[in-house]
């Protein structure tokens, strides 16, 4: 059966053909795309072309569509599937072509399938969907409802809402700020307290942005050890959910399981992937793994011809590069393909791309990728990390540029089978430096990742880079 899926949230639009992921932030330029289910619906999906018409949602998601007289999907079904609560993986609802599953039920599909594990733990966690705020799949699919007990989702939502200079989408900013924090006990017992109105404007107030952010960072890895752990039931776990972008609690779980896997779309801007998935496993039998990179592909004939290694020799010279190169990646991580790259030797080059070309704050740390078989010689993990998942301790002073204040990173792994032309930049910086990874940022300026040629040239134009190459392209 040939399937079409669609996220119907309030934010994160997107949708999936077993091809084409279609992040609609990339195209309307907005970032996580408040609203306007209804208009993408109309706009994306052609009944003539599917047979299984697959979607999830998130409580408001179809209730806004509701406001659409075009929309008989929401009109017709809406009830009656959010009447739907499963109890297991693979349950679905499904009336004629319509095919739905929970918000949960999603993220969990997409890591577990993702991972290519015969069986696995899941943990599925994040701010709200429609029934849950986090679920526990065992190794037989049965799922555990944990939204009580871990709320560490909403938290992060309700605190990023309420302090000043953040959004309820924020929680990211949050985990870079709490290492420059310090924990405190009051706050603590306000979390467990477990009454949101207990934690009054008053109280956030009180305490400083950062100490909130580190004692919330503290209360995850605690929950997560006392809530989660317990409940394995063997050696492999995945995760998924927004949750699933803290690379701190992340890094927990290799103590605890012998394989983690976080997948590249963790967030509900991967919702159309796992939705696909789990429809093409149950009703075509199929195991469905997306590209990473399932993006559009985009044709460019300006600038000059240069290789790869040339562009990791000019990052080594000192220069702060816009790397663009074929589809652009799912999630909201860069991964190699639309990267803005920069010498991690360079103890001020956060300071630098934070001013003058990403124009954030000056606390948010960059990452670092570098090539696989040398990540355990600058960083105490236990297994790569592919998807820039985790972030772990930094065990050499030669790269302060991508060594964040509490001595941490949050590593991408390289190898040549998942990104040649990346990994060969890598290795040409490498060659002139003697250091085997590159500084790796998404390449944006206060907006969502650039998706077109045009979108780069913009972003190259109105910031400090030094060049940028896209496609094989040199633009200075």
């Amino acid at each position: 059966m040939q399937i079409f899926s669609m996220a119907l949230g309030q934010h994160d639009h997107n949708t999936y053909d077993g091809v084409f992921h279609n992040q609609i932030e990339r195209y309307s330029r907005v970032k996580h795309n408040v609203g306007g289910t209804a208009q993408f619906y109309d706009k994306y999906f052609k009944p003539e072309d599917h047979e299984i018409f697959a979607f999830t949602t998130t409580k408001g998601g179809i209730e806004e569509a509701e406001l659409s007289h075009r929309w008989d999907l929401a009109n017709t079904f809406g009830p009656t599937c959010l009447d739907f609560k499963p109890e297991k993986l693979w349950d679905y609802w499904k009336q004629d072509n319509l095919y739905y599953i929970d918000h949960h039920q999603s993220h969990a599909a997409y890591a577990f399938l993702h991972s290519g594990y015969a069986e696995s733990d899941i943990l599925a966690i994040d701010g709200r969907g429609v029934n849950f705020r986090c679920i526990f799949v065992d190794k037989n699919g049965t799922i555990k409802d944990l939204s009580k007990q871990a709320q560490v989702g909403r938290l992060w939502s309700w605190f990023a809402t309420r302090m000043e200079g953040f959004g309820e989408l924020d929680a990211g900013k949050m985990m870079g700020l709490s290492a420059h924090g310090e924990y405190n006990e009051r706050i603590h017992l306000a979390l467990d307290a477990d009454n949101l109105k207990f934690i009054n404007t008053e109280l956030i107030h009180e305490f400083l942005p950062e100490d909130i952010s580190a004692t919330l960072q503290r209360y995850t890895i605690e929950t997560i050890r006392d809530i989660v752990f317990p409940l394995k039931t063997c050696e492999n776990i995945c995760i998924a959910g927004g949750v699933g972008y803290n690379g701190y609690m992340n890094e927990e779980f290799t103590k605890h399981y012998t394989n983690v896997h976080v997948p590249p779309a963790v967030g509900d801007e991967g919702q159309a992937l796992g939705t696909y998935m789990h429809a093409d496993y149950t009703l075509n039998n199929s195991i469905h793994v997306p590209d990473t990179y399932a993006g559009k592909e985009y044709e460019f004939d300006g600038g000059e011809p240069i290789r790869p290694r040339e562009v990791g020799e000019m990052v080594a010279a000192g220069k702060i590069v816009g790397w663009f190169n074929g589809k652009s990646e799912s999630g909201n991580r860069a991964l190699g393909n639309r990267s803005i790259l920069a010498d991690p030797r360079n103890p001020n080059i956060k300071d630098i791309i934070n001013s003058t070309i990403k124009k954030r704050e000056d606390y948010r740390p960059f990452a670092p990728a570098v090539i696989e078989g040398h990540y355990q010689h600058y960083f105490d993990t236990n297994q790569p990390s592919p998807y820039m998942s985790r972030i772990v301790p930094v065990k050499s002073d030669a790269i302060p540029g991508v060594t964040h204040i509490d001595n941490t990173a949050r590593i991408q792994t390289v190898n040549r089978e998942q990104n040649p032309n990346f990994y060969d930049v890598i290795a040409g910086f490498y060659q002139m430096s003697g250091i085997p990874m590159v500084l790796n940022t998404s390449f944006n300026c206060q907006e969502p990742i650039v998706e077109t040629p045009e979108q780069a040239i913009n972003t190259f134009n109105n910031t400090a880079l030094d060049a940028v190459v896209i496609n094989g392209r040199l633009v200075k």
